[in-house]
């Protein structure tokens, strides 16, 4: 009951994380790893209800038994999730989490856990579509290196807000180059937009819709949240839950907002134009300077001394020059002739293996990825992504400060060491559970040789069969070897009941 208890209190981060977050290939493959560890997690606390279920058969039991798991707090997710989620609309939050001040029972809420599986199954679905389609990843990344939308607005509102350098002719075309890039901004935008609001009102394919909400979000990024009849698709973008409507709606405001932009940027070119065309007319009027002055000013300056410089001292001065630059250049040689052309291989063959092994430990990350989607898997596949893994970490730990691909390579360090304790798990889990079903199986042949050969060890087989079923048990839902482990349940309960009747009688 106590790890159940804490398992339950444990809910709402477990699904504030059940998520995806669009990206780049590699961030995406990523997220599915992440996604399995919860899958995992709440597979778990499932079955823990299942079994704290065969203990309560009447519906009252059940209510009354999570009543002591506080079953009216340990739904409170406005506490553990991010401040500015807190801020967010009510009916999203309660959509996926369920209602925060509910009581629940443990049958209501093990049916919410097989929603937020199903959630998972799906988003992993729509992650594996995303990485199989080379054009779409292509798209996304580019959408990437936009500033979302609003922001892109806002600053072109910002880059408008000029007050005109009138009298001042320079100032002013400066001024009038700048109106002039603005707009070019300004109708990129306005064609964005359009692309936005097109693609996601008239889409019908997911994926599609998805290109949309991601140049419409640009660097900010997005995650999606939800999914239900009542509101649609629920997205997550810098801690702001809305759905494709909300979305929509804002576009209309942008583009209302754009529309008078082009307009005020129309007029402020205008006015800026005109200063400028009566600023040069200023200009045009000003007083030539008298040619009799510059002709003076020319007589005088050829009139002017030039200091002048023997051939001797000129010949005794170039050879002085010259043999201190030998000199010079000859020490330099001495002390700079530490063979640089070497040094300078050196360096270069050092950066192009740092940036090797960066690339090689990519590919490792993505292999890695790429075996555990879709689990369960057998052993063999969770021991070969734990080793890509492994080799991955090891080929950036070996990538050295001073090379330019240093401060990259340490924050995919950072990212690649999660997945590997994280896959690291798996494959404990995994051992476990294929380790359960071997001693179940040996534990019943044992059993089985006691009641054929030895009719007074009957208390000893049905011990090994107890333990037998208690192996099986503990299996954990989602490993290779879960749904053997199910079909043989039945059939040791069985035995084991046979054999406690024969022992009773």
């Amino acid at each position: 009951m106590a790890d159940l208890e804490m398992l339950v209190n444990e809910l709402p981060k477990l699904v504030h994380s059940l998520k995806l977050t669009i990206g780049t290939s590699h961030k995406i493959m990523e997220e599915i790893i992440l996604i399995n560890s919860v899958q995992e997690q709440l597979l778990n606390i499932k079955k823990l209800i299942t079994k704290e279920l065969r203990f309560n058969k009447d519906i009252n039991t059940t209510v009354s038994t999570f009543s002591r798991l506080n079953s009216t707090k340990s739904l409170v997710i406005f506490n553990m999730l991010p401040t500015n989620f807190a801020n967010g609309k009510k009916e999203f939050i309660i959509a996926k989490f369920g209602n925060p001040e509910a009581k629940i029972s443990l049958t209501d809420l093990q049916a919410k856990i097989d929603c937020w599986i199903e959630w998972g199954y799906l988003i992993q679905a729509i992650a594996t579509d995303i990485l199989s389609d080379s054009q779409l990843v292509s798209k996304l990344d580019s959408h990437i290196s936009y500033l979302s939308l609003s922001t892109e607005i806002q600053n072109i509102d910002a880059s408008l807000n000029i007050n005109l350098g009138f009298g001042n002719s320079k100032l002013l075309q400066q001024q009038i180059n700048k109106i002039n890039y603005t707009q070019e901004e300004l109708s990129q935008t306005q064609q964005r937009l359009g692309y936005i609001v097109d693609t996601i009102q008239n889409s019908q394919n997911m994926l599609t819709i998805l290109l949309g909400v991601s140049c419409f979000c640009g660097q900010s990024g997005f995650a999606l949240e939800w999914l239900d009849d009542d509101h649609e698709l629920i997205i997550s973008s810098e801690g702001n839950l809305q759905e494709l409507t909300d979305i929509l709606n804002t576009c209309d405001s942008l583009k209302e907002k754009m529309s008078n932009l082009v307009l005020h940027s129309n007029s402020l070119k205008e006015q800026a134009e005109k200063a400028l065309i009566k600023t040069e007319q200023k200009l045009s009027k000003k007083t030539i300077i008298n040619p009799q002055v510059e002709k003076s000013a020319v007589i005088n300056l050829q009139s002017e001394e030039v200091p002048k410089f023997s051939t001797q001292k000129v010949i005794s001065l170039t050879l002085v020059i010259a043999s201190s630059l030998v000199v010079l250049g000859f020490g330099s040689q001495i002390i700079n002739n530490q063979n640089p052309q070497l040094q300078q291989m050196n360096l270069i063959t050092q950066e192009k293996s740092a940036f090797a092994n960066f690339k090689s430990a990519q590919n490792l990350g993505m292999e890695a990825a790429a075996l555990v989607q879709n689990p369960p898997h057998p052993l063999a596949v969770w021991k070969q992504a734990t080793t890509k893994w492994q080799q991955a970490i090891e080929l950036l730990e070996s990538i050295p400060e001073e090379t330019a691909i240093s401060l990259q390579a340490k924050k995919q360090l950072a990212s690649y060491r999660v997945n590997y304790n994280v896959i690291s798990k798996r494959l404990l889990t995994e051992q476990k559970a294929v380790a359960n079903l071997e001693s179940a199986q040996k534990l019943t042949t044992e059993a089985t040789f006691f009641v054929q050969n030895s009719p007074d060890s009957e208390q000893q087989a049905k011990a090994k069969w107890e333990q037998a079923i208690n192996l099986l048990e503990a299996i954990p839902e989602g490993t290779s070897v879960s749904i053997q482990a199910k079909e043989m349940l039945p059939i040791y309960q069985t035995n084991y009941a046979n054999i406690g009747t024969k022992i009773q009688n």
